[in-house]
């Protein structure tokens, strides 16, 4: 299967480490599964799954502390009827819900991801690999996206830029050290209790090697 390479950056980046319940704090690196999204943001179709092979870091680890307001409560799902016979609005006030709370976040960052698709079953007749990639390396190439591609959090956005050939490349940085136990992905196989999947990650010589969905390197 033909490999994909994009290069994204962005000012700041949050991927939140699940063990932590109130205050963000990120991981040292990117997750799979935020890589994955932004595959996904360029191309997404349910004919194809994305896979991240490789994620090189580009830029040193460097990290900045912040405080941020953020809204502490979601607006209730209530039955339309209900809603209507009532005559009360829907909504939330930001100001009753906001707080106030601190993040480890990373900063300059920027990575190069290597990542290839699968068909599945959802396939046409029509569907084919040189379909989809060709549709992949045109809208990439040109910087098109369904949806803003972000670093974790939403409104750290992030730019990318296709990378066609690795002649002239930056090298990723030079560290090597054991990252822990990093979230791969969420398994939505029973959607009434989807579950975390991790994986022991390690920076080698700045390059960060993601194992396949399904391999035994991937824990539950």
């Amino acid at each position: 299967m033909k490999n994909f390479c994009l290069e994204v950056s962005g000012d700041f980046a949050c991927f939140t480490r699940s063990e932590m319940k109130v205050e963000r704090v990120s991981y040292d690196v990117i997750t799979p599964s935020s890589a994955r999204a932004i595959f996904e943001a360029i191309l997404w179709k349910p004919a194809i799954r994305w896979q991240v092979k490789k994620i090189e870091i580009l830029n040193p680890i460097r990290w900045i502390n912040l405080r941020r307001n953020e809204v502490g409560k979601v607006i209730p799902k209530v039955n339309p009827k209900t809603l209507t016979a009532s005559g009360k609005p829907l909504g939330l006030n930001i100001e009753d819900a906001r707080q106030q709370r601190a993040g480890l976040f990373l900063r300059d960052v920027r990575y190069r991801i290597h990542a290839s698709f699968e068909m599945t079953e959802r396939a046409g007749e029509g569907d084919t690999p040189m379909k989809f990639a060709e549709m992949f390396e045109r809208r990439a190439g040109k910087g098109q996206c369904f949806n803003q591609p972000y670093l974790g959090c939403r409104e750290f956005s992030c730019a990318f830029r296709l990378v066609v050939s690795m002649d002239g490349e930056p090298a990723p940085v030079a560290e090597t050290r054991d990252l822990g136990w990093v979230l791969y992905d969420m398994d939505y196989s029973d959607p009434n209790n989807p579950r975390p999947l991790f994986f022991r990650a390690g920076l080698k010589d700045g390059v960060v090697k993601v194992p396949a969905l399904g391999s035994e390197e991937v824990r539950g």
